[in-house]
């Protein structure tokens, strides 16, 4: 049985594998196909945070594929509070095909993992972002015909999305580079974990974003402050005053460069409304572009 929990889990080729399945599924949905590859299957979505996108995404994906399913929030989703984490596990085992959990952290997934027997699916941890990123080179793959050889520039947080980013663009050919101010970078287990799973991918840092862009396909930036972290907000727009993307860094990047951002995006902190608003952006191509990713990461689990 496999589970869907990290970049780090999946081959290269499985990444590739999952990238050609999303191609032909979002061109079946595009084409009016609803072919029910997934029938009677069910889904459970256990989310300890609110979500738009990713709630969206998995159910509407999961009824274009012929199954359902079922959303838990914080009141019946209480995972590891009304009861443990392994009888939460085993509980749902009985019920449906496949999870996917939104928690705060990555060993709530890793212990309900060990006591499931149906796979699960990372819909976001504070380690990773699994599905996010398989969107995302979805969509670097629609804008350029290929993520090998191009230059994705992250400015901002070295958090869960930019290391899920930046190991799969090392499996996959693309320069990552990090923008982030001194304390917000890449630590050393990361890039080390980094190094064994992508061994000649190219990954730098790079505190002045001016300079990091300047060779930039993409330009990608995430919130300053994510869920839970409320409490550094204040501190967190100090460290990161000049990170923002705005028209000013944009002109400092190649013509043909292209904004991203996973959503919700806090405008006039780490992006500019008119940057995200404008025809270099590709930020809801990219948001539509999850529902297909994970429709194939639901069909490569089930089938």
């Amino acid at each position: 049985m496999r589970h869907f929990l990290d970049l780090i889990d999946l081959s290269n080729d499985e990444l590739h594998t999952l990238l050609a399945e999303a191609v032909r599924l979002k061109a079946a949905f595009r084409a009016g196909d609803r072919t029910p590859l997934l029938p009677g299957r069910v889904l459970a979505l256990v989310f300890e945070k609110p979500s738009l996108r990713t709630r969206v995404s998995f159910e509407a994906g999961m009824a274009q594929l012929g199954g359902r399913s079922l959303f838990l929030g914080a009141s019946d989703g209480a995972i590891g509070q009304r009861e443990s984490v392994p009888d939460f596990a085993r509980t749902l085992s009985e019920y449906v095909d496949v999870v996917a959990l939104r928690v705060f952290s990555h060993r709530t997934l890793e212990e309900f993992v060990a006591h499931s027997r149906i796979p699960v699916v990372n819909a976001l941890s504070d380690a990773a972002h699994p599905c996010q990123a398989l969107g995302d080179l979805l969509t670097i793959q629609e804008v350029f015909g290929s993520v090998k050889g191009r230059t994705v520039v992250f400015v901002g947080d070295g958090n869960n999305v930019a290391r899920s980013l930046a190991l799969a663009c090392g499996k996959l050919g693309a320069r990552f580079v990090l923008s982030a101010p001194e304390g917000y970078r890449f630590d050393d287990a990361f890039m080390q974990a980094f190094r064994r799973q992508a061994p000649r991918g190219k990954l730098t840092q790079d505190a002045d974003p001016a300079h990091a862009v300047a060779a930039a396909d993409v330009i990608y930036t995430d919130v300053w402050t994510s869920m839970g972290q409320e409490a550094e907000h204040a501190q967190r727009l100090k460290q990161f005053a000049g990170y923002q993307v705005d028209a000013a860094l944009m002109a400092k990047a190649p013509k043909h460069a292209r904004l991203m951002h996973c959503l919700p995006a806090h405008r006039g902190e780490e992006v500019s409304a008119d940057v995200i608003d404008g025809d270099r952006s590709v930020v809801f191509q990219q948001a539509g572009n999850r529902m297909h990713a994970q429709k194939a990461v639901l069909k490569w689990l089930l089938t």
